[in-house]
């Protein structure tokens, strides 16, 4: 593994890692790594450093709907689906977008603080994108896993064995 991807590798784990703890898991002296780490955010590789957040332990998020929308769609010309998908995530609504294989085109995942509010975002704008042939929604109910983040407490049995 170079220097890019064992860096690259420890900041995925935890990006509050300092400069010198991975100067020493590292074994490189900590001007590299702080040239490796900003060679890495300018060649767009690091795009954000961010905190994963509990939605259920997130008074902000906890109320908030979450929905996946699956998506057919026409492709245009010289542009195939790439013009219709910078249209749709440019909604400040849309959480991420994905180019799928499949029965359906694009996957779209959008947050709204209600039902109604998630409802009207669907038909009103996007369903009505030219290119937009059909959307099928469905509603998070609850997150266990998301990037390899467990939102769930392993819940261990405490119960006593009964022997015979």
């Amino acid at each position: 593994m170079d220097g890019k991807e064992e860096i690259l590798e420890l900041l995925r784990e935890n990006a509050r890692l300092s400069l010198e703890d991975i100067s020493a898991m590292t074994k490189k002296s900590v001007e590299d790594v702080k040239k490796i780490i900003a060679s890495l955010e300018n060649e767009g590789i690091i795009l954000k450093y961010a905190a994963i957040v509990n939605p259920e332990k997130d008074s902000a998020s906890k109320n908030k709907v979450m929905a996946e929308i699956e998506i057919q769609c026409t492709p245009e010309r010289e542009h195939g689906f790439d013009a219709l998908a910078e249209r749709i995530y440019r909604f400040p609504q849309v959480k991420s977008l994905y180019l799928m294989s499949g029965g359906y085109d694009l996957k779209v995942v959008i947050e709204g603080d209600n039902l109604m509010e998630v409802a009207q975002f669907v038909s009103s704008k996007l369903s009505t994108l030219n290119g937009v042939r059909s959307t099928k929604t469905s509603f998070l109910l609850k997150k266990y896993k998301e990037n390899d983040v467990l939102y769930v407490e392993d819940e261990l049995d405490r119960r006593e064995g009964v022997m015979a």
